[in-house]
């Protein structure tokens, strides 16, 4: 019975108990049919002594000489008319006037007869002559309210016991009929739960379920499971991290849309689609999300989805410092190009004797590739950054883009992330040659500065000279997967990260159309009442 599964366990629980309470019925039932039986016997019996006690025919005949030879002929009658099997007539010394048996006249009653010479009727069920009988004893009064008489009228209790067992076909009937309807629901309801559980038994789901929850709580990924309304049914330890999820309450599920999840998972999670490899951006995380409908069968309707989350904020990370570093590669790599054509030039020029000429073109070359590190190292503490501008400009000479660069006065970047900067700065740069290489002027500016009314500020504008953007690019463009770049364009990536780094930092990023698009970043220094202000809130 163990390896039954939940559903046959249940049908057959259901027919014991079925046919327990069916049995429970037609007991009652019948004990009720028994009852009814005798007491309409003994009411009946109870009506037939009351009325030959009650008949002034019969009062006269007790007082008569010979009472039998009038009383019995008329007992007899009345007794095949109203199949009665027995009314006796008495003296109060019990002398039988009338029986069944002509040969008892004459004989003692056998019976109690106490309770009707004090007067009163009375009901019993007494063995005499014909066996075990319903009878009834009603005293016989004078005028003066005497006993003079006693009538005795009864039916065997074989004779009951055929009229009671003629309505054990209708409790038969209905105990059948109750035991019919309980087996059909009891076979609808198993089939049901059969449906539900899979036909799995007791046991396999007790360990299936210890075993998924401990799948569930010891895998890395994140995991929420999700019925067809969007609720939140179950999510482990990982996933409530990466979302900030509240601790979840067995039996209460959530909607998606009320535990303050990103706008892009929660609509992820209430539409229930199929989702590969989705890149998702949180505050402060880049998440993977997968999502597949949790399907029994190919028939069936699915009973929710199971979404996994993989935190990919580090390799996002490390791909913007391998990406900083491709640029600074290829930086170099331009800076090599472009100083093998000068050493050249230099060469060819002291090769013809022009040595002053070689020397001024020497030394203009080396005054114009020292001018921008210098400005940039001695603006900006933070070496990454230094790098990284000093590299996107090497990049911008090679795709034949002006790049101009204008740090002004000395910038503290202490407490701030330099690898949010480097994301920062980095993606608008590559977003704004993106634009730039499709225009007539192909230039970019980057305005790197203290804002003049709050100097705890750092002020990073980014503008090129491209197409610009559209009003509706403009609320989009920082949404993750939006890319103004068409279909063949990057991922949509880049800004939904900066917007992310912001956020980090405690800033805020606007973006306006200014002969082209125009990004502004503003950043509260670590000694910033902006600062402290995001730091308690």
């Amino acid at each position: 019975m163990k390896r039954w599964s939940l559903a046959r366990q249940f049908f057959v629980g259901q027919l014991v108990f079925v046919l327990a309470l069916t049995s429970t019925i037609s007991w009652v039932l019948y004990l009720d049919a028994e009852e009814n039986t005798f007491d309409a016997a003994s009411q009946r019996m109870l009506a037939v002594a009351t009325t030959f006690a009650n008949d002034p025919f019969v009062l006269n005949a007790v007082q008569s000489p010979n009472p039998s030879t009038v009383l019995q002929p008329y007992a007899a009658q009345v007794m095949d008319e109203l199949g009665v099997d027995f009314v006796t007539i008495m003296d109060t010394d019990r002398t039988r006037y009338t029986h069944r048996n002509e040969s008892e006249i004459g004989g003692e009653y056998i019976g109690s007869v106490d309770q009707a010479l004090a007067g009163d009727s009375h009901v019993e069920v007494f063995t005499g002559t014909l066996g075990p009988s319903v009878r009834a004893i009603v005293p016989v009064l004078t005028n003066d309210d005497d006993v003079t008489a006693l009538v005795s009228a009864g039916v065997t209790v074989d004779t009951v016991s055929i009229a009671r067992n003629a309505q054990l076909p209708l409790v038969w009937l209905i105990a059948l009929g109750a035991l019919t309807a309980g087996t059909i629901v009891s076979l609808l309801l198993s089939r049901h739960l059969r449906r539900a559980t899979l036909g799995l038994g007791t046991e396999q789901l007790s360990r299936m379920f210890v075993f998924y929850d401990s799948v569930l709580h010891s895998v890395r990924d994140g995991l929420v499971l999700t019925n067809p309304r969007g609720e939140l049914v179950l999510y482990n330890d990982q996933a409530a991290a990466l979302l900030n999820l509240p601790p979840a309450v067995p039996g209460h599920p959530r909607h998606a849309a009320d535990v303050g999840l990103p706008p892009s998972i929660s609509d992820l999670l209430t539409s229930g689609r199929r989702a590969s490899g989705e890149f998702h951006v949180t505050d402060d995380r880049v998440l993977v999300v997968n999502q597949e409908p949790a399907v029994p069968d190919a028939a069936a309707k699915p009973l929710g989805t199971v979404t996994t989350i993989r935190d990919h904020t580090e390799l996002e990370a490390l791909s913007d410092e391998v990406q900083t570093m491709r640029t600074l590669t290829g930086a170099l790599r331009a800076q090599t190009h472009e100083h093998a054509n000068r050493l050249h030039t230099i060469v060819s020029l002291i090769e013809l004797d022009r040595r002053a000429e070689a020397l001024e073109f020497a030394t203009k070359d080396l005054e114009q590739s020292q001018q921008l590190t210098d400005e940039v190292v001695a603006a900006i503490d933070e070496p990454f950054i230094t790098a990284l501008l000093v590299g996107k400009a090497a990049q911008a000479n090679e795709r034949g883009l002006r790049l101009a660069i204008d740090v002004a006065g000395r910038l503290e970047t202490q407490g701030m992330d330099p690898r949010d900067l480097v994301t920062i700065i980095g993606n608008l740069l590559d977003n704004a040659f993106d634009a730039a290489a499709s225009s007539q002027n192909r230039a970019v500016t980057l305005s790197i500065g203290t804002a003049q009314a709050d100097p705890g500020t750092i002020i990073i504008d980014v503008a090129d000279s491209g197409a610009g953007l559209t009003d509706a690019e403009q609320e989009e463009i920082f949404t993750l997967g939006f890319s103004s770049k068409g279909a063949a364009g990057a991922r949509g990536l880049g800004l939904a990260l900066v917007r992310q780094a912001v956020n980090r930092l405690g800033g805020t990023v606007r973006v306006a159309n200014d002969d082209g698009a125009h990004f502004t970043v503003s950043l509260p220094t670590a000694g910033s009442e902006g600062r402290k202000a995001d730091a308690h809130g």
